[in-house]
């Protein structure tokens, strides 16, 4: 009885740590601990996804992100846009260097936010503003929740980027605007990998509330609100220059523009989890499970390939939904067969398992070549996957004994022997006529 109860025992303690191994760490900094209660409902979606929250202060004197070179957290939201220095052995450094690790991090920050936040906005490719300024739309506004300013813009949904997979199910024509208290932020142009994941309305500029407009401020769907980057390692951040565009308060509120229309409740839920999703790597990730290569009607890889020989390719990719791996759908993935520069560039056949397959020829051309697979997609982690082969050119036994275009040369060896037998034919019965006796 006793061998059993111990087996008990390891097998609970093995599922248990299986269990918390597969837990996702998140670290939420907060100016103040009060953020608990006025982002709530965006807390709480962090505990539905799974995530162990973890909230401290952005200034905590205990604060480090690493330790013995291991990071005890896999994201980071960066809700203190007021924080000044961060506490403990946290620093700019250490999250860039986290994010080049691999790390997802969140950031918001308002009109006031702190040279720390700003800079390590720029660090990702986003400039906010200058100090004090705010989206202002005198169009796109909330009349109940504004105060004289039109600084709580409701914009419409429409700004979003076209990607369902970065903000959810794409609203209709009609659905609840967005609303937005807080600093228009500016994109990298020499940036490929940012994007902008929500931009302001056409009568929309960023600029401080009442102040003389000198210079023409950014202005129209150039001002950005949420801004996202993909990094090439697949980290992830989102940037916005609004806090309160994940709080409890403009997320259940009513939108009531100037137009006289009224939403029940804004647009901000929906993308917010959705944003949140994303950024957390919940969404979008794609894996590459098995890659197969063989000669059509084998079922191995063989050491080397021989020039024209027809090739199978085959290679499963999944797809991260809902906390579970399943099989990817789409009809634009490509395979490239690259010697230096690709020979075979194709398009592969999608089945229902996420099994992308194509036939096709090897070129006439021997040398080391690559299968080459690469997606990138707007939203979706970058699948890139490599293998090496070798093609060979005919051995001497495998060549065609007669080939069509050598046609001429044979005919012209035959004429050459036929002519030669008919020479000797001539030459060998061939007599000159005798010469008569001469008669006196």
């Amino acid at each position: 009885m006793l061998p059993f109860i111990r087996s008990l025992v390891l097998a609970t303690v093995l599922l248990a740590s299986q269990a918390a191994a597969k837990t996702t760490k998140t670290l939420v900094l907060v100016d103040t601990l009060a953020t608990r209660e006025t982002h709530s409902i965006f807390l709480k979606t962090l505990s539905d996804l799974g995530h162990e929250v973890t909230v401290k202060s952005a200034d905590e004197p205990t604060l480090q992100l690493a330790r013995y070179g291991q990071y005890l957290y896999e994201n980071v939201v960066l809700f203190a846009p007021g924080v000044e220095e961060f506490g403990g052995a946290l620093s700019l450094e250490g999250i860039v260097d986290f994010i080049d690790d691999g790390g997802n991090v969140m950031v918001a920050g308002s009109s006031e936010a702190s040279d720390l936040i700003r800079e390590l906005c720029s660090e990702v490719g986003v400039e906010m503003d200058e100090e004090g300024a705010a989206v202002i739309d005198h169009l796109h506004y909330d009349v109940v929740r504004d105060e004289g300013e039109h600084t709580v813009i409701a914009t419409p949904a429409a700004g979003l980027l076209k990607a369902p997979i970065v903000v959810g199910v794409q609203p209709a024509s009609n659905a609840a605007p967005l609303l937005y208290k807080g600093t228009g932020l500016m994109l990298d142009s020499d940036n490929p990998l940012v994007l902008p994941v929500l931009h302001a309305a056409s009568t929309s500029y960023s600029h401080r509330p009442y102040m003389q407009v000198h210079e023409q401020p950014t202005a129209g769907q150039s001002v950005v609100l949420l801004a996202a980057l993909q990094a090439r390692n697949n980290a992830r951040v989102v940037v916005s220059g609004s806090l309160d565009f994940f709080s409890d308060a403009l997320i259940t509120a009513a939108v009531n523009t100037p137009q006289g229309k009224v939403f029940a409740t804004s647009g901000n839920g929906a993308v917010v989890t959705a944003v949140t999703r994303w950024a957390l790597r919940e969404a979008g990730v794609l894996r590459v499970v098995d890659v197969t290569h063989n000669k059509v009607g084998e079922s191995s890889p063989p050491s080397e390939y021989t020039i024209k020989d027809d090739i199978e390719y085959h290679i499963t990719v999944e797809e991260l939904k809902d906390g579970k791996w399943r099989a990817f759908q789409s009809n634009d993935v490509q395979l490239e067969f690259v010697r230096i520069d690709p020979f075979v560039r194709t398009t592969l056949e999608p089945s229902a398992t996420g099994r992308f397959s194509k036939i096709f020829k090897v070129p006439d051309v021997y040398g080391v070549y690559q299968f080459k697979v690469e997606y990138n997609r707007v939203g979706y982690t970058r699948v890139y996957n490599t293998t090496q082969v070798a093609v060979r050119p005919f051995l001497h036994t495998q060549y065609e004994r007669f080939i069509a275009c050598a046609h001429p040369y044979y005919a012209s060896a035959f004429s050459m022997m036929m002519g030669v037998f008919l020479f000797s034919l001539v030459f060998i019965h061939h007599r000159e006529p005798q010469a008569r006796p001469k008669t006196e």
